[in-house]
């Protein structure tokens, strides 16, 4: 099978139903194959052949999937870059992939000055504003509308994933048509189980970027024959709003969303306690959060793990595991489930696989593992490392009796504290569980009496909590040398462009509180 195979069967099975839709478009899946087959034909005409890299510069919509699935099918390595996160890492990404064609929004703040100062072979515009090559419908009309492509191999390159490295300075994490392949059949099976059947049909809200996580859920969807809506830089309010307008049955969030909607009062809310599944992915969420997620939005929560470098899901917290945690057994929600059949997965320290219960480094191998990194020879900040198959993570963590993954934090998150070592998620989790704190997150400065000492940046919408208050609860609640030094109150935690917490803007923000405190 290929994910031309995918789209075309899609297109046989469904045809003149919508398989897409956003503000301004809709596909039929008839429409969405033709197109994205010949996309991929008019791309090959212009000279951008199989293996050539393609950085895409589009916002969530449906051109963002067609062109997607048009690189795929065409044997393209399709490098997305995330409109949030500015020129300065597109530069930088554009600079390690070298790139033999551009396709860009050029409405896309700063995409226009973006676009005129890269050096690329050809750039295609999807809005026509600019005279430097042909626009996305151009393309397509280059090439007869029933263009067949030879099927890549399933080991070659369909992306480079980017994120930032040690240093901050993203880097390119390779992925195969095969990790793809793996990665529908798992999502299928595990995260969506059951989820898809019903009847009315299955609708699914990209509230995030499509080229992330949500993203996972393209072709399972597809495959399915669900619709699927596409919002760009949609709040929480408009989220819940989308829900109810289009009859959402499924989404995926991070975290942080999912808190901001806990913001709303019941009623709000109302409208996703029908939605059969709602995800969430890309960071911890806390316990006190996936308890009210559960009572207030819906009982219909399935959490899902993995890294840019193993493509997601390798381990699912199902939604039985969910309502065994919040009814039963509450150590369950504090784990990211059990692991997936497909992905082999163990903990070792000093290379030494770890009995149940002992903390290592979470090591990964499988069909979903990625064959490494873009130019990983003139890298020394990767953070991850492959050796023979296997993924060494950096993440710490441990396998329990029940075979359910707990994940203790980063290896380089850890504090040192007075000799002891401290994974900021234990002290995060505890802190979170306070009346009135909102999100949390808990970080190592330098201290020359304990080598780094805790503390705790925190939110709160009630103007009754206070630094004092949450300190000494926190007392209560963790052992001395787990305790935080000091907690400070801020307006909001510093975000990626992910939406998950950047610990080393905390860590920055953190030591000017600190100062200024004293």
């Amino acid at each position: 099978m290929s994910i031309a195979d995918v789209v075309r069967t899609a297109a046989d099975r469904y045809g003149p139903a919508v398989a897409l839709a956003d503000d301004h478009a809709t596909r039929t899946f008839t429409e969405l194959s033709d197109r994205a087959h010949a996309l991929a034909g008019g791309l090959h005409n212009l000279g951008i052949t199989a293996g050539t890299t393609v950085v895409v510069l589009l916002g969530n919509s449906v051109a963002a999937v067609e062109v997607d699935l048009a690189l795929a099918i065409g044997g393209l390595v399709r490098v997305a870059v995330n409109p949030r996160v500015g020129p300065a890492d597109w530069e930088r990404i554009v600079a390690d992939c070298t790139p033999g064609a551009l396709i860009v929004d050029t409405g896309i703040d700063g995409a226009a000055e973006f676009t005129a100062r890269t050096i690329v072979p050809t750039v295609i515009t999807a809005d026509g504003a600019s005279s430097n090559g042909p626009t996305l419908d151009e393309v397509a009309a280059r090439t007869p509308r029933h263009a067949k492509m030879p099927t890549p191999d399933a080991d070659s390159l369909c992306a480079l994933h980017y994120s930032s490295g040690t240093t901050g300075v993203p880097k390119g994490a390779r992925r195969t048509h095969a990790n793809r392949l793996a990665s529908l059949q798992a999502m299928r099976e595990h995260v969506l189980a059951g989820t898809l059947d019903g009847g009315d049909p299955a609708v699914f809200l990209h509230a995030g970027p499509v080229i992330h996580t949500s993203g996972l859920f393209v072709l399972p969807f597809l495959e399915a024959g669900g619709r699927q809506i596409l919002l760009d830089h949609v709040g929480p309010a408009g989220l819940i709003d989308a829900v109810a307008a289009h009859s959402v049955t499924h989404t995926a969030l991070v975290p942080t969303v999912v808190a901001r909607l806990l913001d709303f009062d019941d009623a709000r809310l109302s409208v996703m306690r029908r939605m059969r599944m709602l995800a969430y992915a890309g960071a911890p969420m806390p316990v006190e959060h996936i308890r009210q997620a559960y009572h207030r939005i819906t009982p219909n929560l399935v959490q899902y793990y993995g890294m840019v470098e193993a493509i997601p899901p390798l381990t699912v917290l199902t939604a039985d595991d969910h309502r065994r945690g919040v009814l039963h057994d509450a150590d369950v929600l504090g784990t990211v489930g059990r692991a997936c059949p497909e992905a082999a997965v163990e903990f070792r320290a000093d290379d030494v696989c770890c009995p149940d219960g002992e903390i290592g480094e979470l090591v990964v191998s499988g069909a979903a593992v990625s064959p490494g990194y873009h130019n990983a020879g003139t890298r020394t900040d990767l953070g991850k490392s492959h050796v023979d198959g296997f993924l060494y993570s950096g993440d710490l963590g441990y396998r329990d009796a029940g075979g359910y993954i707990h994940l203790t934090g980063r290896s380089k998150d850890m504090i040192i504290t007075g000799g002891y070592n401290v994974y900021p998620r234990e002290v995060e989790e505890a802190i979170s569980a306070i009346p009135g704190v909102d999100d949390v997150v808990v970080v190592g400065l330098p201290d020359e009496l304990w080598g780094q000492r805790i503390v705790a940046a925190y939110t709160s919408a009630d103007a009754g909590v206070t630094d004092a208050a949450v300190l000494a609860d926190s007392r209560t609640r963790l052992p001395d040398y787990k305790r935080p030094k000091a907690v400070h109150r801020v307006d909001r935690l510093p975000l990626t462009a992910l939406g998950k917490v950047d610990r080393a803007a905390a860590a920055e923000l953190l030591d000017g509180l600190v100062a200024a405190a004293s």
